[in-house]
């Protein structure tokens, strides 16, 4: 009898602290989640901000000449993610360049990237959605480059590399962190005044739509695309470049 209730006590024990480490690990899954959910502060909010991501849907994003992002873009924990698992072409099937449902035109973005390794994509700005004239976002919109400079053979390229305003200005100097690791990365744009940061640091600036904009436009790969780099307002864009990439914490404020 002795024994019976020893053994009942000890089963009844070990079942709660199992259900005791299932809670506190709930517990941590739930903290892990909402910890990655990309919420502005307070000061940012009264400071103008505003957030391009809920970090939950792709609301606020479409796929470029359509109505809705395509599902090879997923948010997952605060992280927007473009899964590279089915190819199409050079691109992904059922992905494509994304772009947000509002145009802006003086700005300072702001956004957190990743590339898988030897991976590339780009951010894309002042887009111009006509998709009749404009197959894709980069035919009218200056990029920022994405990439893994360790592997991809665009890092081979001059212009072509992490945080370059891409075949136009080398950036400098070069504070990309390794692929799989977070980078920051932030675009200033106001009144032709142009200014990229990575990583807390300035590595670009540059005046655009001048006569020195149109010289540099003309001696790139973007010569025969008389409209490219002309827009002063216009969407911005994710690039689907056939690689896993992950974006998260993306927010702009209105200059």
């Amino acid at each position: 009898m002795v024994r019976t209730i020893l053994m009942i006590a000890a089963v009844s024990y070990f079942a709660s602290c199992n259900n005791e480490s299932e809670k506190s690990t709930q517990s941590s899954d739930t903290t892990t989640t909402m910890s990655a959910a990309p919420l502005l502060t307070q000061v940012e909010i009264n400071d103008g901000w505003i957030s391009l991501f809920d970090g939950q849907s792709t609301k606020g994003w479409h796929r470029y000449g359509g109505t809705t992002a395509g599902t090879a873009w997923k948010a997952e924990n605060g992280v927007l993610h473009l899964d590279a698992s089915q190819k199409d072409n050079w691109q992904i099937k059922d992905g494509g360049d994304i772009v947000s449902d509002e145009e802006f035109e003086n700005f300072h973005f702001k956004v957190e990237w990743k590339i898988d390794t030897c991976g590339n994509s780009g951010i894309i700005f002042n887009v111009n959605e006509d998709t009749v004239k404009y197959k894709y976002p980069w035919m009218t919109g200056p990029e920022m480059q994405v990439l893994d400079n360790s592997c991809h053979p665009d890092a081979k390229i001059n212009k072509h590399r992490a945080a370059d305003l891409y075949d136009l200005i080398s950036s400098a100097p070069e504070t990309v962190k390794p692929a799989l690791e977070w980078n920051l990365a932030e675009i200033k744009s106001q009144n032709g005044l142009l200014e990229f940061y990575l990583n807390g640091t300035k590595v670009l600036t540059t005046t655009m739509w001048d006569e020195g904009w149109k010289k540099m436009i003309a001696g790139s790969k973007f010569k025969a695309m008389k409209d490219f780099g002309t827009y002063k307002k216009g969407r911005i864009a994710l690039q689907d470049h056939g690689n896993h990439v992950w974006y998260r914490n993306i927010k702009i404020k209105k200059l």
